[in-house]
């Protein structure tokens, strides 16, 4: 793609200002828009050192009010970020709805700069490739407008701007080791960016490879293809387009086959719980030792006896090294965001443990039956959902996730028992009841989920839950003989 960049093109100062004058108040009026019609947009600036991307940004951003934009500036990682999936800290700088991000550099650092400077190569080149893809897929396929320029010059032309920029003391700063290292690697640095447009570049997350010889050409390339993407994307919203996913039917009935009779005496638990216990603390030390982080997810039937469970669970842990995440309804920031953003934000980092209290599975169940997610937004929901899972695997996450289940007639029992308990009154509301009026609704919705989203490297885990000491026993086993596998 870079060989067929005209390099010689050029504008002139005055055509330049009467165009960029258009431009200027259609982007203002466009922006205006955007924010109205709460749409997320994400403009990436990648392109050669002293290729003039801050030039270009600084020009770009000016008719833009400064309430509805921020710009990201990508740095290498931290030590902090790598103590977590790569795509974390990208998702941690995610626009609300109606806001524009701006990224000087952005996750494809991990595809250029990283890949030459760590020998990034084989399955660890095409796992960041595919990381790339689903990220810029699952937010483009939930409305977000995510456009990307490389700015393109010749090496002869990066040689003439780095002598000038080191002949002036206030900028010769720019031009370092790594600069000049670069400049020297421009061939194979050349080959990166080729294959990063070939793997990265999709109809709705397109490269816009920008001459970058003359400046005011630059400018104006970049502003029309910003104003017409804004106008693209808002006439999609007008039209309420809305392509939805091809739902196979279910291969399995995963709940038809559970069987709620298995149970436990109190003295069988007595004497099993302290050494699973014990033995669950020892393997949190080796997880922090070894930094491999633990994700463990509950979701069940209401009065299933997830409290419970994670209590028995995480009783003799150390308390530094796992937090446990209540998950309700989205509120504030995570109604502005895609759905997954506020579940990325609370990954544990490497060598600790995360529980959640129910988890981004409110998308296929809650969301699905009370009707809060469109059917094209939960159907695409099952490959989202995976494709995240797969990353944290990746990264060497040990993922565990619990369906605890219990019979219709037992969870009736239970709703009365808390209602007729004084002090468990609390426990019980009207949302339970409509709940348990729609569980055939819900049993639906479970057993998809279950059949779609049980994978080789996250699998489900149905705990029989109608014995609460069962049950309690079963997640423990399971969760120590997954965190032992992991370690082996």
């Amino acid at each position: 793609m870079l060989e067929q960049v005209d390099l010689d093109a050029r504008l002139s100062r005055e055509p330049y200002r009467e165009r960029m004058e258009e431009l200027d108040q259609r982007l203002a009026r466009l922006q205006r828009e955007l924010r109205d019609a709460g749409v997320p947009v994400l403009v990436v600036f990648e392109g050669w050192d002293a290729a003039g991307k801050g030039s270009v940004l600084s020009r770009i951003i000016k008719p833009f009010d400064p309430r509805g934009y921020k710009v990201h500036n990508i740095t290498p990682p931290t030590e902090e970020d790598r103590m977590r999936p790569p795509m974390w800290r990208y998702w941690n700088r995610l626009p609300q709805q109606g806001f524009i991000a701006i990224y000087n550099h952005s996750w494809h650092r991990q595809i250029l700069e990283e890949r030459i400077e760590e020998g990034l190569s084989g399955l660890a080149l095409e796992y960041a490739y595919e990381r790339i893809r689903c990220f810029e897929r699952t937010l483009a396929d939930d409305g977000a407008v995510i456009v990307k320029f490389f700015l393109h010059i010749s090496k002869k032309e990066q040689a003439k701007r780095f002598r000038k920029l080191r002949g002036d003391p206030a900028f010769a700063w720019k031009v370092g080791k790594t600069e000049r290292r670069r400049h020297k690697q421009y061939e194979v640095y050349y080959g990166a960016a080729e294959d990063m447009f070939r793997e990265t570049s999709r109809t709705k997350t397109p490269w816009t490879i920008v001459a970058a010889t003359d400046e005011r050409w630059a400018t104006v390339q970049i502003a029309e293809t910003l104003a017409e993407a804004f106008e693209s994307a808002l006439a999609r919203k007008r039209a309420g387009r809305d392509t939805e996913p091809d739902l196979a039917a279910r291969t399995l009935e995963p709940l038809e086959t559970v069987d709620l009779s298995h149970s436990l005496t109190r003295d069988e638990y007595d004497k099993t719980l302290p050494k699973l216990q014990d033995e669950l603390r020892r393997l949190q030390h080796l997880c922090y030792i070894r930094r491999i982080p633990a994700v463990i997810v509950y979701e069940g039937w209401d009065a299933a006896g997830k409290g419970g469970n994670i209590r028995r669970l995480i009783r003799e842990l150390d308390p530094r090294g796992y937090e446990v995440i209540p998950i309700a309804a989205p509120t504030g920031d995570e109604k502005t965001h895609h759905y997954l953003w506020r579940f990325w934000r609370a990954l544990p980092k490497a060598g600790h443990f995360t529980l959640f209290d129910r988890s981004w599975y409110g998308r296929v169940l809650v969301e699905r039956v009370e009707g809060f997610a469109k059917l094209s937004d939960w159907m695409r929901a099952y490959s989202e959902i995976n494709e995240f899972e797969q990353q944290l695997v990746e990264y060497g996450c040990v993922v565990t996730k619990f369906w605890l289940h219990v019979s219709k007639e037992e969870q009736l029992r239970r709703f009365e028992a808390r209602q007729n308990d004084p002090a468990k009154q609390w426990k019980i509301t009207e949302e339970d009841w409509r709940n348990r009026a729609k569980w055939d609704q819900y049993w639906e919705a479970v057993s998809d989920m279950i059949d779609r989203t049980s994978t080789a490297h996250a699998p489900w885990t149905i705990i029989e839950g109608n014995d609460k000491l069962h049950a309690r026993i079963q997640a423990l086993q399971t969760l120590t003989a997954r965190i032992q596998k992991a370690i082996t």
